[in-house]
This record gives C-alpha cells, structure tokens and sequence, in this order.
C-alpha cells in the first residue's frame, strides 16, 4: 500500500492574494468557488497535487524546509523576469556562466523557490 499525495500546503497572512500569485505563475486557476478574504484557497494545478493555501495568525520568521522548483516551458531567464513583474523578489543567483543553475525567487510572502532550465535551455549548444 501507498499514500498518494493530495495537496502541497503553504502558510500564508492572505490565502486568496498568495493563491492569486500562484495561479499567475502557474497559469492555473484557483478554485473556482474561493473569493477575497478566504482563509483556504487552492490553485488546481494540470496534472499531480493541487497547491493549497491556509491562512496562519503567525508571519513567516525563517527559511522555508521545502519549496517548490520549476521549470518553466520559456527560457530560464525569461522566466525570471516574467515571475518578478508578477511580484517575486529576486533572493540568490545560482545561474552559471555555461548556462547550469538556478535562481531563487520569493514570493510576495517571502516563501522562496528555484526557476530552473528549461528543457530548451538544456540543450547543447
């Protein structure tokens, strides 16, 4: 026997706004029966888990022990500037100069996570 994973959970001060972000990076949509000011929110994501946001009394204090990587279906980098005009925040640059690496973003509540190469940027020039 097996678990199968339902959801990702993510803390949050404002469910519906984090969702909002997410379903902007993700280009998926949120549930559609979440409004402003919900305490739950989920963004239904294509395929796997959906992304699932409770709003805590508590703010986020240290670094995240899990985050989410993607790999966008544009370049790394466009990726990168896209997601920051949506309101991540730049964090570390982990980009090498042959094209290797990742760069670390935050959410608009400082959750952090990687934008990893694309599969067009994976392959060899």
């Amino acid at each position: 026997m097996v678990s199968i994973l339902q959801n990702v959970a993510i803390d949050c001060a404002d469910a519906y706004e984090l969702a909002r972000f997410w379903s902007g990076v993700t280009g998926r949509p949120m549930h559609p029966d979440v409004r402003p000011g919900d305490r739950e929110t989920q963004v239904l994501l294509a395929e796997g888990p959906v992304l699932y946001f409770n709003q805590v009394p508590e703010a986020k204090t240290i670094k995240n022990r899990i985050h989410l990587c993607l790999r966008p279906e544009t370049s790394r980098d466009q990726e990168v500037d896209r997601l920051l005009a949506l309101g991540a925040t730049f964090v570390a640059d982990h980009r090498n100069p042959d094209g290797s690496g990742w760069a670390v973003l935050a959410d608009p509540e400082g959750n952090e996570f990687c934008v990893l190469r694309s599969e067009s940027d994976r392959v060899p020039r």
